[in-house]
């Protein structure tokens, strides 16, 4: 699964199964799931099922996976079940056995066919009184209300952006302050550790992250989550430089049309305009293309070097040059180096004890610094193995150490376990899967970063023992 789809995964994840149930009557929703929240093997499996009409078996369901591969097997039908698409079914005297949930598999299939009479992934608008728009309209829309919302964020650092700012309207910056990635005070606007993590992200994490917080916040603004959560699935399914049609659209959409045109997601003329343009941002929302990497130049040079290539070169002396004319990437580098010289195409500067403990005190982390170097290296930089050189990277951890002695880790304890053998189990399945974060035999405790995996494979263990 991508990074940027990390985050929705979880919203996904904590929703009760009436909702699923809403939300997979639409084509558009289940095929954006399967597209984009599936690993391979999971599209796999579903694919295997989705026109047998009796349920699997789970010896027939081993078939499908390598021996030897259970933590892939276990990890995919945990996941599954997760989004509620795979049901099982246990009978007395039979083999445990498992199908797809409805209405998932029939709006899939509507899917994959075009059957139906559902308008799932909008009405085209072809009337010859609009105006066309085009793509590279759209691109500098986009990127002009992006920067403008990562520019107030940057901006509050005190780093002046003034030749980059956009009129945002309070329905965004609320929205900001309710995700905790900036603080209002009195008479300013500060940065949060949250926003900070949030502007070194690649741009459909950053995304996916906004659109989380408009769905957490959904209720508050009196929409229904369900109809804000089928909208954005159907943008990812549009098609770029298209007009739709906004007469199909319900109150709650109609009203996002408004909110996502803030964020640069969607287009529209004016506000009583009967169709909307999706943007390139709203149209690799359902896919793992990067939102920015085949936009126009200008978009590209904005948030992600041209051609999606990186533009940073940085040497064993902690000395750096960034190959850029982004006033917001310029001001990104500055929040964690020390710049001295400005080209018209390209900024240097330096690596110090200074620039990273300033960074480490207003809540950038090392790690955070490393992947935003890595992620935008030059591209004659990552013909070395590794990228960044080792010094640098064992100096940026050094620095933040030296004032950072522990590291907390949000996870779940299991103990109390009675017997050595009910222990071991799930201990040994819960570092199998990469979850184990900290264990002691001793004591029968363990210690997980995800929990769900860990409860379903103890409650199959506990079904087992029933069964025998």
């Amino acid at each position: 699964m991508s990074t940027s789809s990390l985050r929705s995964f979880e919203y996904l994840e904590s929703l009760p199964g009436t909702t699923f149930n809403r939300l997979y009557k639409e084509p558009s929703t289940a095929l954006a799931i399967f597209r984009r929240m599936l690993p391979h093997l999971a599209k796999s499996l579903v694919m295997a099922m989705l026109y047998i009409s009796h349920p699997l078996t789970f010896s027939d369901l081993e078939a499908w996976v390598q021996p030897g591969n259970r933590k892939d097997r276990d990890h995919t039908v945990s996941l599954l079940e997760r989004l509620q698409i795979l049901k099982a079914s246990v009978q007395p005297g039979k083999p445990r056995a498992y199908s797809l949930t409805n209405p998932f598999a029939t709006s899939l299939r509507l899917a994959l066919t075009g059957g139906g009479g559902h308008k799932s992934f909008g009405v085209p608008c072809n009337t010859r009184e609009q105006r066309p728009v085009s793509v590279a309209e759209l691109d500098e829309f986009a990127r002009k209300q992006w920067e403008g919302v990562l520019g107030y964020m940057v901006g509050s650092t005190g780093i002046n952006l003034a030749n980059e700012k956009v009129n945002l309207s309070p329905s965004v910056k609320a929205l900001l302050q309710l995700g905790g990635l900036v603080e209002a005070k009195a008479r300013s606007v500060d940065i949060t550790q949250d926003g900070f993590a949030f502007i070194l992200q690649e741009v459909n994490a950053q995304v996916w992250t906004i659109l989380t917080l408009y769905l957490e916040n959904a209720q508050q603004l009196g929409m229904d989550d369900v109809d804000v959560l089928s909208f954005l699935f159907m943008l990812g399914s549009l098609e770029l430089g298209q007009g739709y049609s906004k007469a199909n659209l319900t109150e709650t959409q109609s009203q996002m049309l408004l909110d996502l045109g803030d964020f640069g997601i969607v287009y529209q003329d004016t506000t009583d305009s009967p169709h909307f343009y999706p943007t390139r941002l709203a149209t690799t929302l359902t896919s793992d293309a990067g939102a920015l990497r085949t936009s126009s130049v200008s978009f590209d040079n904005g948030l992600n070097a041209s051609d999606g290539k990186g533009f940073i070169v940085i040497e064993t002396n902690y000395r750096l040059y960034a190959y850029t004319s982004s006033a917001l990437q310029i001001a990104i580098l500055g929040l964690f180096a020390r710049l001295s010289i400005r080209y018209p195409n390209m900024v240097a500067g330096k690596i110090t004890r200074e620039s990273i403990r300033r960074a480490v005190d207003i809540g950038i982390t090392s790690d955070q610094i490393i992947s935003f170097l890595t992620t935008h290296a030059h591209p004659q930089m990552r013909k070395n193995n590794p990228i960044l050189p080792v010094t640098v990277v064992d100096q940026i951890k050094l620095w933040q150490m030296e004032g950072d002695r522990m590291k907390a880790t949000v996870g779940f304890l299991f103990k109390d376990f009675v017997t050595p053998a009910e222990f071991e189990d799930p201990c040994k399945y819960a570092e199998e899967i990469g979850v184990l974060v900290w264990k002691d035999e001793s004591k029968r405790m363990f210690f997980v970063t995800k929990h769900e995996q860990i409860a379903a494979f103890l409650k199959r263990g506990k079904e087992k023992r029933k069964a025998t």
